[in-house]
């Protein structure tokens, strides 16, 4: 006897009629009476006594009523959990970020995606460049967020955001009047690197020998969160990339700088294995996030470049 069958003849059981039966599973009154006969023929017993025009089952026919609800409660639950993966409603993902993406744009895209998926849960740590890779190739992460990216077997990526590097100082600094500070402004001024070795300590490094400007820091930090930390409080000015000064308050002060040094945000996952629907939505949210980066620099007090040619 098959499922279809079984739930025939619990329809026919709660209504006592073919006719109601019918009307609930969408099937004609001939097709009820006929899976019946089939399934007597199969079993070998009476499972319906006639009285009054209405179907009373046998007691072997609520046996089989009985013993079935366990498989039906289970289908029901099969078919809640195949609604909720279709609609998102629950699930796991894991995600790790390197510092400047974990502190700025993961966060708020994180708080709207879990407030419409409440039953959602999630693993979310913050690691080196390193640790990313690492975590999404040994599968403790479905998806890794970092700055700048090298080539790694069966790492598949995507940009996306690209800015560019900006210049931090507190607010009472004698170049927060600048529109855009270049790298040779800093000449002078105790300065906060970036570790030497680090993709975006060298961006930096390279800027200022494209500039011909010295770059003698005071400081050398790993994390441009820290930079901009120390940055705020006086300790020197810093060039970092335009998601870390997002946390800082307001006496940092945030201008363009110059030449131009172009850093993008990656997210990345493993060629081993597809990304779920979960993943995919996510990815997709952050990129639409970070749109709204592409005014960062804008957005925390200083005008952009194109701006200050056009006045210029």
């Amino acid at each position: 006897m098959n499922l279809r069958q079984l739930e025939i003849l619990r329809a026919v059981i709660r209504h006592h009629t073919t006719v109601a039966a019918a009307e609930e599973l969408a099937l004609s009154q001939p097709a009820i009476s006929n899976a019946l006969k089939a399934m007597e023929a199969q079993a070998g017993f009476t499972l319906f006594e006639r009285v009054n025009n209405r179907l009373f089952p046998t007691p072997e026919a609520m046996t089989l009523y009985e013993e079935s609800e366990a498989i039906f409660t289970l289908h029901a639950r099969l078919e809640n959990r195949v609604r909720d993966l279709r609609e998102q409603k629950t699930g796991h993902l894991s995600i790790v970020a390197t510092p400047p993406l974990a502190y700025s744009i993961i966060p708020p895209t994180l708080s709207g995606f879990l407030r419409r998926r409440p039953q959602t849960r999630m693993f979310f740590d913050v690691r080196r460049y390193e640790g990313i890779i690492e975590g999404v190739l040994g599968n403790v992460a479905e998806l890794g967020f970092a700055l700048g990216l090298s080539d790694h077997p069966g790492i598949a990526h995507e940009v996306v955001h690209t800015g560019e590097m900006v210049c931090v100082m507190p607010a009472r600094h004698p170049l927060a009047d600048h529109d855009v500070i270049s790298a040779r402004d800093l000449a002078g001024f105790p300065l906060i690197g970036l570790e030497r070795g680090t993709r975006l300590g060298e961006a930096v490094r390279e800027s200022f020998r494209q500039a011909d400007a010295d770059f003698q820091p005071t400081v050398e930090v790993r994390y441009c969160n820290t930079a901009c930390v120390l940055a705020s409080t006086g300790v020197g000015l810093a060039v970092v990339d335009p998601f870390s000064p997002r946390q800082s308050g307001p006496d940092l002060v945030v201008r363009p700088f110059t030449p131009c040094t172009t850093v993008s945000a990656y997210v990345l996952w493993s060629e081993a294995r597809p990304l779920s629907n979960l993943a995919k939505t996510f990815r997709n949210e952050v990129r639409n996030a970070s749109r709204s980066l592409a005014g960062c620099v804008d957005a925390i007090g200083a005008p952009s470049l194109a701006a200050s040619a056009e006045r210029g």
